[in-house]
């Protein structure tokens, strides 16, 4: 009898639907709206990152390179020796691709972080790999989330082949004890660090100078947030050069395009432009910070990256309803699961000036302070 085409599936895929980000498409068919949602960057590239996107899109007939050059400046700014250092890809979610790639089979387990940055799930479930989530703790009374190293060792098994911290953290906002990340690397295990928010607190706070100690240990990046370039997808690794070798050898050709490359390379060198919109992130996390602490029941988490946790189960109110209080009011803020006992928890990305002024206000008038 003839097989169904469904028959041919690997069967750990059967049932796995296309991730879709709901707010993303909302945002592109309703352009009015303010996109507060996805840790976007507010501005547009620098002009010297438009001026070398205008010069290669003329040369977008012709094949891109490996990216040797843009790999060489990655390693310089981080302390590395070269490229073979550096592993290149269209946004940092192709990087957890390659990697997962290179260390799962299906049953293997990955150790995450929760909550945490829902691309680890996607990965792991479309190689049959099996997901261990292992909750946060949640300060109540301090009013802040902190890392659990404990609880990440104890669940290690022999069929443990990632673990994978966020530093700082999305969507907490926090950093984990660089002591913790020595801890965890000792257990020899494949331990990824996503680090696509590390640039607004600085590079001091990386912890890629483990790779050089620790084999074992595999810091990831993006370009899409500090530096505002989500759209053009640039993403990366760093660790040992070995590693980086054999994680190299699951890249597709051409995976990184001509325009993307040389306006990553331009993104990185124009230093003052990372300067100011760091700057600027920062003053104005602080800003809505301070303007709604005072509110009461709403618990505002403090955040080192481009957006901001809030949680307002102690008011009674559902993060739900405040995201579509919001929209209606032409902000599209981002919905978080129920989790810790409360379904108040929602995520706030930093826009332009005005958008922020404008979400504390909406954030005043909901919760009726």
């Amino acid at each position: 009898m003839k097989k169904r085409i469904e028959d041919y599936f690997v069967p750990w895929l059967r049932g796995q639907k296309m991730y879709i980000s709901p707010h993303i498409e909302l945002a592109w068919q309703n352009p009015d709206l303010h996109r507060m949602m996805s840790n976007e960057n507010p501005f547009e590239p620098s002009p010297k990152v438009l001026e070398a996107i205008y010069k290669y899109a003329k040369m977008a007939n012709r094949y891109p390179d490996r990216g040797g050059i843009v790999r060489a400046k990655i390693a310089e700014i981080n302390g590395l020796d070269g490229p073979e250092n550096v592993v290149i890809g269209n946004g940092s979610s192709e990087i957890f691709d390659l990697i997962f790639r290179s260390f799962l089979q299906p049953g293997d387990e990955v150790i995450q972080h929760t909550p945490c940055f829902g691309i680890y799930k996607l990965r792991c479930a479309v190689l049959g790999g099996k997901l261990v989530s292992v909750p946060m703790i949640y300060d109540r009374e301090g009013g802040e989330f902190r890392f659990d190293p404990d609880a990440i060792l104890d669940a290690i098994t022999p069929r443990t082949k990632i673990i994978v911290i966020a530093n700082p953290n999305n969507p907490t906002g926090n950093f984990m004890d660089s002591a913790d990340f020595v801890r965890i690397a000792e257990t020899g295990i494949p331990f990824v660090v996503d680090e696509a928010y590390v640039e607004f607190a600085g590079l001091e706070r990386s912890q890629v100078k483990l790779t050089k100690q620790y084999p074992n240990v595999i810091i990831t990046r993006t370009l899409s947030k500090a530096y505002g370039l989500a759209g053009l997808r640039f993403g990366y690794l760093l660790g040992d050069k070995e590693v980086v070798g054999q994680i190299a050898a699951t890249l597709l050709p051409w995976n990184v395009g001509t325009i993307s490359l040389w306006a990553a390379l331009a993104a990185l060198e124009d230093t003052e432009a990372l300067r100011k919109r760091v700057e600027f992130n920062n003053q104005q996390v602080r800003y809505i910070e301070e303007s709604l602490k005072d509110v009461p029941g709403l618990t505002v988490f403090h955040s080192y990256g481009n957006y901001i946790l809030f949680d307002g189960g102690g008011a009674g109110k559902k993060g739900k309803d405040m995201v579509a209080f919001a929209q209606e009011r032409g902000l599209i803020f981002r919905p978080q699961p129920e989790m810790y006992g409360s379904d108040g928890f929602f995520r706030v990305t930093i826009g332009t000036e005005e958008e922020n002024r404008m979400a504390v206000q909406v954030i005043r008038e909901f919760f009726g302070a």
